[in-house]
């Protein structure tokens, strides 16, 4: 009875882990200034509770016991239509969702507030209010990416959207300094999916109490301006997330800790700024043809380099059995590939001289952090956004497209040492190191 007395913030999560992982970065600001933290949970892609005990988890389940499961992994979790896979998640946890949040409040306490990620919509928010709950959502994604979100039926009056192969080098004029391609679109099977769950999205959060950013005015100042204007409801961009931090984030159960030691052995031998780190997130997937030209790039470069390879990641594939016969050994102490690594951890070593990336939000973010210049190579949605202000706003890296991913190309972008990114805009890094 006596815990029940704590002021306690509820977190409803998407369950991927570029959304779980800042929900988790912004449950520790909370849980440090006291709060007492229940995390509202899918049963889909459930996390592992022992990594985070200070907080409670509660399972939210999408169907009874013997019904046939709609969001089975092995049809939606394979990347192939992330769009078909958010409504499936929408539209099954909708009452689940009410139930779960209904009994939590019915428990007592003080329930200050639900932040839920701003992907679930207007419903959460919806649902909150009947309960009798104050609601703010969380974005994951810069406040640049928005602002393109909520310029979408805009692009689709102006025929910059759908997109068409003849104009992707075309600058849109109303959301400079972005080109089509450079537009936050998914590739999907329904494109009325998406713009319903960005319209949902956007609406939601003008809903809401306020939007909590994992981002600095410093870094966005216009953008949030924008989406300040657009949204009418308080912000609050405290980002980074990962920088209120006071303890290291718990490796997954299944890593090794031999695995980390030589890991940094070999990291600590290598000169300062040399490696070239090579990661494209937790949900990007990439063809066979592609993944050769990377590693040949890589290898060709003569540069040392640390690539983590997720396990699926290459359509077809179990992990690293489509490399060219000998790969591994002609590399030898070269580089190293790898499942897993504590990015913090490894953008943060002295020898990390030059990121690969994706460009997701939270690797953009904790590169910036940490003055490492990127590499740019997006694949779907934000990432466009943010590989286009890396390059041409804060011109702290370069860009790589997939379309002139070969291994010749790759081979000279790896190439650059540090008088080479002499035009990199170190105040960028400074302005966030100071904030």
């Amino acid at each position: 009875m006596e815990e029940r007395k704590v002021k306690r913030i509820i977190m409803f999560p998407l369950p991927f882990t570029g959304h779980f992982n800042p929900m988790i970065e912004l449950a520790g600001i909370f849980h440090n200034r006291g709060f007492s933290v229940t995390i509202l949970h899918t049963s889909f892609n459930f996390p592992d509770p022992s990594r985070h005990p200070q907080f409670t988890f509660r399972t939210i389940t999408h169907k009874n016991e013997g019904e046939e499961d709609p969001l089975s992994q092995s049809e939606t979790f394979s990347g192939k239509d992330l769009v078909v896979l958010i409504s499936l998640l929408k539209q099954c946890y909708t009452e689940p969702f009410r139930q779960s949040l209904a009994e939590e409040v019915g428990e007592g306490g003080t329930v200050c507030c639900l932040v839920s990620d701003a992907l679930w919509g207007r419903n959460t928010e919806i649902v909150a209010k009947e309960i009798g709950v104050r609601t703010m959502v969380m974005r994951t994604s810069g406040a640049a990416t928005f602002c393109a979100y909520t310029a979408f039926p805009l692009l689709i009056d102006k025929g910059y959207l759908p997109i068409q192969g003849s104009r992707l080098d075309e600058l849109v004029t109303e959301l400079p300094p972005l080109k089509v391609k450079d537009l936050p679109v998914i590739k999907t099977k329904e494109p009325e999916g998406l713009n319903r769950i960005l319209n949902d999205m956007v609406e939601g959060a003008k809903l809401s109490s306020g939007v909590v950013w994992n981002t600095f005015e410093d870094l966005e100042r216009h953008s949030l301006m924008d989406c300040r204007s657009k949204l009418q409801v308080p912000l609050f961009p405290i980002g980074p997330f990962h920088k209120h931090r006071t303890d290291l984030p718990p490796k997954p159960k299944n890593k090794d800790k031999d695995d980390d030691e030589i890991l940094t052995d070999w990291l600590n031998k290598q000169a300062p700024q040399s490696v070239v780190y090579v990661s494209f997130g937790s949900l990007a997937a990439i063809e066979e043809n592609e993944f050769f030209e990377i590693a040949w790039g890589l290898r060709n470069s003569e540069l040392p380099f640390l690539w983590v390879v997720r396990p699926g990641m290459v359509r077809g594939t179990e992990w690293l059995e489509s490399l060219p016969c000998g790969f591994l050994e002609n590399i030898g102490h070269q580089g190293k590939i790898v499942k897993w690594v504590n990015q913090l951890e490894t953008l943060a070593h002295p020898a990390v001289g030059a990121f690969w990336t994706h460009c997701g939000w939270n690797s953009t973010i904790e590169s910036i952090c940490e003055g490492v210049p990127m590499i740019c190579t997006p694949c779907f949605s934000d990432q466009h956004v943010n590989a286009r202000y890396i390059v041409d706003v804060w011109r702290v890296g370069m860009m790589l497209e997939r379309c002139k991913m070969e291994r010749t190309e790759i081979e000279k972008v790896d190439k650059c040492n540090d008088g080479e990114w002499s035009w990199i805009d170190r105040d960028v890094f400074g302005v966030e190191k100071e904030s």
